[in-house]
C-alpha cells in the first residue's frame, strides 16, 4: 500500500512531513500514527510454536511475471477453469486439479488488477485504463473500451453489465456486449488516500461499492441511480494523515447486513432495510471481514486479529501473534481461518478459540492474497507465484 495525494498539492509543510515520514517506513503496514507512540517495537513477532491438528499440502504451483507489490491479483474460476493474469499482460487458463494450462494469451499493455471470470466471459483493467473483455473458453478478445482513469481493482460480472471502479473514485457500467458506457457515478475524494482500491459487488440488481471517503454507496444496477450511502466512519484526525479513513476492502452482504471496514476508521454493520449503520466498533483494516462460525473475523493494518460474536456482537477473542508479520486477507475454508505473511507461511487458525493448529511455509515470498474454492483454496505471492492448496 502507497500513499498517494489526490489534489495537485500537499501543503508545505504536510509535504514535508510525509517524505520525512516514508523515508523511513517499509510499507504501509509499518506505519504506526494510527496508534500509541508509546508502542515500541514494530518488528513483526516471532513465530510460537503451537500443536498441529491439521497439515497443509500444496497441490500444485504456477509461476507468473512481474511483481505483485499492491496484492491485487487474484485467481477467478469459471466454466470448471482457473483464470489468472499478471502484471505483465498475460493472462492463462489452467486446469484447477492439476494446474495444467489450457492456454496463454498475451496483452499488448500490462494488466493493473486480477482478472474477472462470469457469465461465460473475462474482464480484466490495463495500466493505459483499457477494460478488455475476453471469451472465456477460447481467451478470444471480444471488445476493449477506455475509462480514462486507473483501475486498481478487478471489475463486477452480471448478465449485461462490467462494472468498473477507477482510482479517482469513479463507477462505471460497461455494456457487457458492447463495452458501451450506460451510466457513471464519480464519488467526492480526499486530498490523501492509500494507492489501492475495492472491487464493487453485485447482488440483487444492485452494486455495493466502498470508497475512499470512508462511505459506501448503494446504486441500481440498470440505471446507476443511487439509492443510499452510508459513512463506515468519519474523519476524527486534524492533520491529513489523521483524517485517512480510505475503505480499500470490498463490503461483504449477508443476508440483511453489509460488513465493511476501512483504514483508521471502524468495522460497521449496515442494516439493508434500515439503510443506515446499526452497529460500529473502531478498527483499522485494509481487508474486508471475514464471517465464519458464527463470527466476525476482521485482520487489523498492525496483522492483530479481533473477532466479534455475529449474534450480541460482543468481542470474542483477540490475536495478537500475528503482529506486524504483514498478514494476507483472511479467508475461510474447511470451517477454519487461513491467513498467509510476510515470510511467505500459511497459517490455519480455528475461529473457536484463535489457536494456530496448522502452518506451513510455501514461498521465500511474501504471501499478498487468499481466495476459497470448493475444496481447494489459492494463494499468491509476491513474486506472482499462484498456489493451490488443500488441507
Amino acid at each position: 500500500m502507497k500513499l498517494i495525494a489526490k489534489n495537485n498539492f500537499l501543503s508545505l509543510s504536510g509535504f514535508i512531513f510525509i517524505i520525512i515520514f516514508l523515508s523511513s517506513c517499509a510499507s504501509i503496514a509499518s506505519m504506526k500514527f494510527w496508534e500509541s507512540e508509546d508502542l515500541e517495537n514494530d518488528e513483526p513477532r516471532l513465530l510460537k510454536s503451537f500443536t498441529e491438528k491439521e497439515s497443509l499440502s500444496i497441490n500444485w504451483m504456477q509461476s507468473f511475471e512481474g511483481k505483485n507489490k499492491l496484492g491485487n491479483f487474484e485467481p477467478s474460476f469459471g466454466s470448471g477453469k482457473v483464470f489468472f493474469a499478471d502484471a505483465e499482460g498475460d493472462i492463462r487458463s489452467l486446469d484447477p486439479e492439476s494446474g495444467q494450462i489450457n492456454w496463454t494469451i498475451s496483452s499488448a499493455n500490462e494488466f493493473s488488477s486480477g482478472i474477472v471470470a462470469g457469465f461465460n466471459i473475462l474482464a480484466i483493467a490495463d495500466v493505459n485504463g483499457n477494460i478488455s473483455l475476453y471469451d472465456q473458453d477460447s481467451g478470444q478478445l471480444k471488445w476493449i473500451t477506455n475509462v480514462k482513469g486507473e483501475v486498481l481493482s478487478a471489475p463486477a460480472v452480471s448478465a449485461r453489465f462490467i462494472i468498473v471502479k477507477t482510482g479517482s473514485g469513479e463507477l462505471i457500467a460497461l455494456d457487457k456486449n458492447s463495452g458501451d458506457i450506460k451510466w457513471s457515478y464519480r464519488s467526492k475524494l480526499p486530498t490523501l488516500t492509500i494507492r489501492g482500491s475495492s472491487s464493487p459487488v453485485i447482488i440483487d440488481n444492485e452494486v455495493y461499492a466502498s470508497f475512499d471517503n470512508g462511505r459506501i454507496g448503494v446504486f441500481d444496477l440498470d440505471s446507476g441511480f443511487p439509492k443510499w450511502d452510508g459513512a463506515i466512519s468519519y474523519v476524527g484526525g486534524s492533520s491529513e494523515l489523521e483524517s485517512l479513513i480510505d475503505s480499500d476492502s470490498s463490503p461483504v452482504i449477508d443476508d440483511a447486513y453489509i460488513y465493511a471496514a476501512n483504514f483508521q476508521g471502524n468495522l460497521t454493520i449496515f442494516d439493508k432495510a434500515q439503510k443506515r449503520a446499526v452497529w460500529q466498533s473502531e478498527a483499522s483494516s485494509f481487508y474486508a471481514p471475514l464471517l465464519v462460525k458464527g463470527l466476525i473475523v476482521l485482520v487489523e493494518t498492525n496483522s492483530s486479529l479481533k473477532t466479534f460474536f455475529n449474534k450480541g456482537l460482543q468481542e470474542s477473542w483477540s490475536l495478537d501473534e500475528y503482529q506486524n508479520r504483514d498478514l494476507s486477507n483472511p479467508v475461510s475454508f474447511g470451517g477454519y481461518i487461513v491467513v498467509g505473511d510476510l515470510d511467505g507461511y500459511i497459517h490455519l487458525i480455528n475461529p473457536l478459540n484463535g489457536q494456530t493448529i496448522g502452518r506451513k511455509k510455501i514461498s521465500k515470498h511474501a504471501i499478498k492474497t487468499l481466495i476459497s474454492r470448493s475444496k481447494n483454496f489459492y494463494a499468491v505471492d509476491e513474486s506472482f507465484n499462484l498456489y493451490s492448496l488443500s488441507i
